[in-house]
């Protein structure tokens, strides 16, 4: 399995989810810069987390410009899987690959801290080693994470089953009590159409090490390297 991880200016989690992935995979990830125009062959594309330009204008807005977005876009049209996390999903949402917008989190504060995730389906690359509704604890670290959008997108992504995760309690219970950020109907996650790119703000990568306290997010990078070995 092939996989590349590309790099803005202010990206600050390149290099976790790279360890992560080779944790998962025994295969060191290429770091691609992002005024690079050409992707090496890859199975699997990753926005890490950061401030890509200082989340100037609009987290993400800058960087969905930047020469390989346009390499991004062509191999997520061909089936490529492409992964965003945090500043990642921000971009991803910018650049049009995913539906909705990021705004500014409801209490319009930085949130740094461990929050439960329920997971969705398990019928895709990136959960296949999940059982539907299972409780995770991961740590999320961001301004705008607040997930929005109109009430048609809204009930398209419900009704075909693009959630991929949702902000929960202890026990799975999804409420505005629950909430991380203010997103619209707790969710921390979402699909493209072909369930083959996907965008979260939770940092799954810094769950992966005993170090990191807990290990609930090694599962999710195993699955994916074995589905997409």
């Amino acid at each position: 399995m092939k996989t590349c991880v590309i790099v803005f200016p202010g990206s600050n989690r390149e290099r976790d989810v790279a360890r992560a992935l080779q944790a998962a995979s025994g295969k060191v990830p290429a770091l691609v810069w992002h005024g690079d125009s050409e992707l090496p062959p890859s199975d699997l594309i990753v926005l890490p987390g950061g401030f890509s330009y200082g989340d100037y204008l609009r987290s993400g807005a800058i960087a969905a410009h930047s020469p390989i977005m346009q390499a991004v876009k062509r191999e997520a049209t061909r089936g490529v899987a492409v992964l965003g996390i945090c500043n990642g999903f921000q971009i991803l949402v910018e650049s049009g690959l995913l539906p909705g917008s990021l705004i500014r989190n409801a209490e319009l504060r930085f949130q740094c801290r461990t929050v439960h995730l329920k997971v969705g389906r398990t019928d895709t690359i990136f959960t296949s080693h999940y059982n539907e509704g299972d409780i995770l604890r991961i740590p999320i670290a961001h301004a705008d994470g607040n997930y929005a959008a109109d009430p048609d997108t809204l009930a398209r992504i419900e009704g075909e089953g693009h959630v991929a995760f949702r902000y929960c309690g202890d026990l799975g219970g999804v409420s505005a009590a629950t909430n991380a950020n203010g997103s619209v109907n707790n969710i921390a996650g979402v699909y493209n159409d072909n369930h083959r790119v996907l965008g979260l703000m939770p940092h799954l990568e810094d769950a992966v090490e005993p170090l990191h306290g807990n290990t609930e997010g090694a599962k999710f990078f195993s699955g994916l390297v074995e589905s997409l070995a």
